[in-house]
């Protein structure tokens, strides 16, 4: 409605054009708009500054994986984000082969799951490594054994407990492994024709390469939408370091030794009178007994205290605090 003129508008229009301000020959030269393509079967809802905030995330998920898959492998895990893109959910489905290893991964507060596939070589080399071998995949595929799977399982769950860190300058999640599915046929976790943000990941174990492909619907994503742009992610980012920064540096000064001196008193001697003292002499000072001490921390003067004992020794009772204007 906003292209409608107004009857005022079309009369100071119609003046231009009568006293020759405006060219009407110009005006039918003038370019048109281009009009751009629009898929509807597969709408953008992903762009570009999404998918590059995606692959930030998933780099910080991939050191995680390099450091704490070698506990329960014992062997070198290196990763590598290769790749992002917006595709339809049929597309990453049909891809898929048999055997397969599909994590569902609920994501609460956030609707509806993720899946997380796993190339079945890093399976059967992640299996192999645990009991004792060498971590070498199969000749050839086959179907995953019960006890494979539950030890497949123990892997997975580490992996997607890792994912809450990555995501906390986004979203606070609780990722939850809530079941593995080899069969591909059994993979329609999500409607054929729903967006999904699929981002790659490589991973080699040892000598063993193989990919992780992680898959985030769109509408698991539309509440955080807003938030996956790396302005929002750097500033968050910023904020963390320099709270840990700033909670850091309170750590170390709060553990830092400094001298505390309480002073009974002052007193006044003749060099003669010092250079005779003797044990059991009586050197009388300027303050009285139930008078409060100054203490000092370094040469600053900040408390008052009363004199007293503590067990054998001893000891002050503070009394006031000393301000900077005192």
């Amino acid at each position: 409605m906003d292209d409608i003129l107004s009857q005022s508008e079309i009369d100071s229009l119609l003046r231009a054009l009568s006293d020759g301000e405006l060219d009407a020959e110009e005006m039918k030269d003038a370019p048109e708009k281009q009009a751009k393509s629009y898929d509807f079967a597969r709408p953008s809802k992903f762009s570009k500054e999404h998918l590059r905030t995606l692959e930030i995330i998933f780099e910080h998920y991939g050191r995680l994986l390099s450091t704490n898959l070698p506990v329960y492998l014992r062997k070198s895990v290196q990763v590598e984000v290769t790749n992002s893109e917006a595709v339809t959910y049929s597309e990453f489905s049909n891809a898929l082969s048999n055997p397969v290893l599909l994590g569902v991964v609920d994501v609460e507060p956030l609707n509806g799951s993720i899946v997380i596939e796993m190339a079945s070589n890093l399976g059967y080399a992640a299996v192999d490594r645990m009991l004792g071998g060498m971590g070498l995949p199969l000749d050839k595929s086959r179907e995953f054994s019960e006890i494979e799977l539950l030890i497949i399982e123990r892997i997975m769950t580490v992996c997607v407990e890792l994912l809450n860190e990555p995501w906390q300058n986004v979203v606070e999640i609780h990722p939850r492994l809530e079941r593995i599915e080899t069969n591909s046929q059994f993979a329609q976790f999500i409607s054929p024709n729903e967006m999904i943000a699929l981002v790659t990941v490589n991973i080699k174990i040892g000598d063993i390469e193989g990919r992780m492909n992680i898959c985030l619907p769109f509408m698991t994503l539309e509440p955080v939408m807003d938030k996956l742009n790396t302005k929002y992610w750097y500033s968050n980012i910023k904020k963390d370091s320099e709270i840990e920064y700033t909670e850091a540096i309170q750590g170390l000064i709060s553990r830092a030794p400094v001298p505390i001196k309480a002073y009974l008193g002052k007193s006044t001697v003749s060099i003669q009178d010092f250079t005779n003292l003797q044990i059991g002499d009586i050197i009388r000072l300027d303050s009285k007994v139930d008078k409060e001490l100054d203490v000092y921390v370094g040469s600053i003067r900040k408390f008052t205290a009363l004199p007293g004992a503590s067990g054998n020794q001893y000891a002050v009772r503070v009394t006031s605090v000393i301000g900077e204007e005192q």
